[in-house]
């Protein structure tokens, strides 16, 4: 139910505002964003200005896994040698678990993949 208030919240203020290039991009970019501050901010920041629990998610799509500075990874995400693509991200969402055995991140995987792909078209969104 509450998914399917925040979808149509952002798709009526996109619908409002006029969106104007790509209004789908910008719904799905939208929509992200509000999964991902109920899901994802209270441990990750998109703001390097706000510190977080966990490492700062501005950019990460084409940042290696385990390397942004000052964070205190576990070894096995430090260790993988992956670049954080779209399906690594949505990957990782899903069952971080099961993509980097070792992980010190728990979280409860987001498993729906609507809700996924607007996490990742958000996260993608922020490069810097």
């Amino acid at each position: 139910m509450r998914k399917r208030f925040i979808l149509a919240a952002v798709l009526a203020a996109a619908l409002a505002s006029g969106a104007q290039a790509d209004p789908t991009q910008r719904i799905k970019i939208d929509a992200g964003r509000q999964f991902f501050d109920a899901n994802c901010h209270r441990c990750h920041s998109v703001d390097a200005d706000r510190k977080s629990y966990g490492p700062l998610l501005e950019g990460v799509v084409g940042r290696r896994a385990g390397s942004f500075p000052g964070y205190p990874y576990s070894k096995a995400l430090a260790a993988s040698g992956f670049v954080w693509t779209k399906g690594a991200i949505r990957a990782w969402i899903e069952a971080n678990d099961q993509l980097v055995p070792g992980t010190k991140m728990r979280h409860v995987g987001i498993t729906d993949p609507t809700v996924q792909d607007f996490i990742v078209e958000y996260l993608a969104s922020l490069q810097p």
